[in-house]
């Protein structure tokens, strides 16, 4: 059987991938993993708002309560909110259902351990054999040993609050415009936003189950920057599906990437001296540009592989204070253990007010470089081709040179997909093109043939 759990959980299309059986071997084999010496584990299970939450949560939570757990139900709430209430509560372990920012069809079960970190490869592949073993060696408990379900009404309250503490002052004055993804964050960015005294404008908050992240949200934010520029709003909030990521629009509607979102903070927090290290934690992917005007301020950058997971983990290895990637997955280890988006936003807006500067002065401390991403169709057993063939790596060297302190060359093998990711960065995009395109058709040419 193949990897059952992706760089986030257990992912796939509700009823036919992610069926109720494998909900409940997923909740059953979890809950023994994650709870392994406890008296009476006790296990948060909080959702987003697609439709088919409600049938996998059922699932999951007999599978919890098969083996003896208590399962806590959250109900609607943004994955951020179940890390810090697993640590609040003390409880053993959390899980969410939501596939983040993918469309309605799909969902998906994630798990944080006890500190409200995402689960180790080793954690997973142990929850993975268990169920492959058909449960061999697992209790199932009788009579008055069966784990018992309750349900906690508010949890949200105590994530908004929680939130609302990770900045000093409040935000009045700011006339802030949010995108809901008519997903998790619907209720909480909004009260948060008020209670903290920001004119709040909320788009795409009346979720109905299958429009999350339907023409919006982070991944469309198309409408937050045309109703930020119409409204005359100091800035704009898109939050995804799960609210554990955040991109930001300025006053004249343009999008504010988690590259300039890192920038504005980290720059922020050094200032105030809270920039642990003076190092910020990108991916790969991140955008030439960060690493140029970051080291304008004297701060650090570290470098790990594409997935938030990976850039928590160089985190805790360096004990940095904040880290993401450009998709707006920002995390300020400081406050919460992943991805946070309300945190995100809420740090953003701070700095707007405090520095009486407006988004896009603030933005303008980064250019972004051109970037160009070209995929390569290759065989799965030669995805290094880029790395074996000499006259390849030649090539790539050459390009190197080319871009020597004003760009690079990055070459991304595929996780899913029989195809390599040519991505180069630099100062002409014509120049990029053309050079993607040729590294890529020999790329194909030689690992075709």
């Amino acid at each position: 059987m193949s990897r059952m759990f992706g760089t986030d959980g257990v992912r796939g299309i509700a009823n036919t991938e992610l069926t109720v059986q494998l909900a409940y071997s997923l909740g059953r084999a979890g809950a023994f993993v994650l709870t392994e010496g406890a008296h009476k584990p006790k296990i948060l299970v909080g959702m987003d708002t697609r439709i088919s939450g409600d049938m996998l949560e059922a699932a999951l939570v007999s599978g919890i309560l098969s083996v003896g757990a208590e399962a806590v139900c959250l109900g609607v709430v943004p994955t951020p909110a179940v890390a810090y209430l697993t640590r609040k509560y003390g409880a053993d372990a959390g899980v969410v259902i939501s596939a983040s920012h993918n469309p309605v069809e799909y969902n998906g079960i994630k798990f944080f351990n006890k500190d409200g970190f995402k689960l180790s490869d080793e954690l997973e592949d142990k929850i993975q054999n268990i169920i492959e073993s058909n449960f061999e060696g697992l209790p199932t408990p009788t009579g008055e040993m069966v784990g018992k379900k309750h349900v906690v009404e508010n949890g949200l309250e105590e994530y908004i609050a929680f939130a609302k503490s990770t900045i000093d002052g409040d935000l009045s004055g700011l006339k802030i415009a949010i995108d809901c993804a008519n997903g998790a964050s619907y209720k909480s960015s909004e009260v948060a936003l008020k209670e903290l005294g920001a004119e709040v404008y909320a788009i795409h908050n009346k979720p109905d189950g299958i429009n999350i992240n339907k023409k919006c949200g982070s991944t469309h934010p198309e409408d937050l920057m045309k109703f930020v520029v119409e409204n005359k709003c100091d800035l704009g909030l898109a939050f995804d599906g799960d609210a554990d990521r955040c991109l930001a629009v300025d006053e004249k509607g343009n999008l504010i990437n988690g590259d300039f979102m890192m920038c504005i903070a980290a720059k922020h927090l050094k200032e105030i001296g809270k920039l642990n290290h003076d190092t910020v934690v990108v991916t790969v992917m991140s955008n030439l540009g960060l690493d140029i005007a970051l080291k304008e301020e004297n701060i650090k950058t570290v470098k790990t592989k594409v997935g938030d997971r990976y850039v928590l983990e160089e985190m805790q290895k360096g004990n940095f204070s904040i880290g993401g990637e450009q998709s707006g997955h920002v995390i300020f280890l400081d406050f919460n253990t992943t991805g946070d988006g309300l945190v995100s936003g809420l740090q953003l807006a701070t700095v707007v007010k405090k520095s009486g500067k407006t988004l896009s002065e603030l933005a303008a401390m980064m250019t972004e470089l051109p970037q160009v991403l070209v995929n390569a169709k290759v065989p799965n057993d030669k995805k290094d081709i880029h790395i074996k063939d000499e006259e390849i790596a030649a090539e790539i060297r050459k390009m190197e040179e080319k871009l020597a302190g004003s760009g690079r060359v990055l070459i991304r093998p595929s996780g899913t997909e029989p195809l390599v990711r040519v991505m180069l960065e630099g100062k002409v995009q014509s120049e990029l093109d053309e050079m993607a395109t040729s590294l890529a058709k020999l790329i194909e040419k030689k690992a075709n043939n």
